[in-house]
């Protein structure tokens, strides 16, 4: 039996039909609001459901990642519980959604690199924390092109307020120019 060498192009193309066929997986499997697949390892959402939580280990994910307080008011009770019985690890980084900080993303940096291998899903209420905060990441931590991972963000929604900021001042500080608006 032959097989033809196909033309890198075509193996890049092929590449990312098989990609983005399992992130379309991930995003239709996990009820919650704006599930965003940025990669095979890498999931953003708003919160999910109690039983979408207690089915992350049956979809391949290791980690959760949570930025809001839990005291929110459509927090899912014992989140970290049903996290932590199927084995996954949870992190809480209670963010206030008015006031996210320097701390907060370099928080966050630092539980996405001990992630790295491993799939995360990294949720908020309605995924403008996680992923204005997982974009940073990509950007200033990955090295990703801006202009790709914010496509990312601009699903969800357009940062403002503090948010922007907190953005802004990042990427200045990581020497990026990056101009979403």
């Amino acid at each position: 039996m032959r097989i033809a060498m196909l033309p890198g192009s075509i193996l890049i193309a092929i590449a990312l039909l098989v990609c983005s066929a399992a992130a379309r997986a991930d995003e239709s499997s996990l009820t919650a609001p704006n599930v965003v697949a940025i990669s095979p390892t890498i999931v953003t959402s708003g919160q999910p459901t109690a039983a979408s939580l207690a089915a992350l280990a049956g979809q391949g994910f290791k980690a959760v990642v949570y930025l809001a307080p839990p005291t929110v008011p459509d927090a899912v009770t014992g989140e970290a519980d049903i996290v932590r019985r199927q084995g996954l690890e949870f992190v809480n980084i209670p963010i206030e959604f008015g006031e996210p900080t320097e701390a907060d993303f370099e928080q966050f940096a630092e539980t996405m690199s001990r992630f790295q291998d491993r799939k995360v899903l990294v949720h908020c209420q309605v995924n403008m924390r996680a992923s204005t905060l997982t974009f940073l990441y990509r950007v200033i931590k990955l090295r990703e092109p801006p202009e790709q991972a914010y496509q990312a963000v601009a699903r969800v929604w357009s940062p403002r307020g503090a948010w922007n900021r907190l953005l802004t001042s990042q990427l200045r500080k990581a020497g990026i120019e990056f101009e979403p608006y």
